[in-house]
């Protein structure tokens, strides 16, 4: 299905697969931040941006058939493949697709949520995680994976033209309505929300090309920087030079690429 303006790299079938092999890289500090959160059996939780499905299906067989998990996203393509996903496995899952402004949560029904990579693309985070506050019930926690700094996305060695592209990427966010790097704004805003702040977790990757780490930038360039090409971000010379350096770096010996720092923020209603 193609869908316009759902997701800033689209749903495709491409899109699909790279953010499968993003769950690949990310999944055990998923898992880390549920289990500091003490996600059980039994419980309701929401998984905030839920994409495909990926952490969904997880945090299902965590809660077990007496509990169940809330999957919501825009994606209509999205979506729909988290229902499949269901019905395959059998797990408690309602799918819901709709923007956060107009999902509804009923008042003190959550154990929990989980959130990665959702509020970074929001005009109003805020609001948002109003209403998940609003949802929870006393005790709930709230598990968050948002960028920290995307600028510390760099590689070594240096090569200017893949640099170029990666800062052309970083202003194409900054030119966005949401604040890509939301993960430092986190605490002063669920704070003020009446949140309490139990864990705060930078989380750092540093990839060398062997790695499936790698193939999370890699994928990543692949999609986006045509994209930026399109919108005038990029010339098609400098989309070319940018992905011949990246191939380049691919066969040079110690290469490394440290990926945008992100950071884990663990609240209690």
């Amino acid at each position: 299905m193609k869908e316009d303006n759902a997701y800033i790299l689209g749903t495709d079938t491409e899109e699909l697969h790279r953010l499968g092999v993003q769950h690949q890289v990310w999944a055990e500090e998923a898992r880390q931040g549920w289990r500091l959160a003490k996600f059980n059996a039994g419980q309701t939780l929401l998984d905030l941006g839920s994409g495909p499905g990926f952490c969904t299906e997880e945090l299902a067989y965590i809660v077990g058939s007496k509990g169940k998990v809330i999957g919501v996203d825009r994606s209509e393509a999205y979506i729909e493949h988290l229902k499949q996903l269901t019905a395959l496995h059998h797990l408690n899952i309602d799918a819901v697709c709709a923007d956060f402004d107009q999902m509804e949560l009923e008042p003190n029904s959550l154990d929990g949520m989980y959130c990665r990579w959702a509020l970074a693309w929001l005009p109003n985070p805020e609001n948002i995680l109003k209403k998940v506050y609003d949802a929870l019930k006393p005790g709930g926690k709230m598990v968050i994976h948002e960028y920290y700094d995307w600028s510390t996305h760099q590689t070594e060695p240096h090569r200017p033209r893949l640099a170029k592209a990666i800062t052309a990427a970083l202003k194409s966010f900054k030119d966005s309505e949401g604040e890509i790097d939301i993960g430092r704004e986190l605490p002063r805003i669920l704070g003020g929300l009446g949140m309490k702040v139990d864990n705060i977790r930078l989380m750092s990757k540093l990839a060398t090309p062997e790695q499936v780490t790698w193939q999370w930038p890699e994928t990543f360039y692949k999609s986006y920087f045509p994209r930026l090409s399109a919108a005038g971000y990029l010339t098609e010379e400098e989309l070319s030079n940018a992905l011949s350096d990246l191939e380049e770096l691919k066969h040079t010996p110690g290469v490394t690429l440290c990926c945008p720092l992100m950071v884990e923020i663990i609240t209690t209603k």
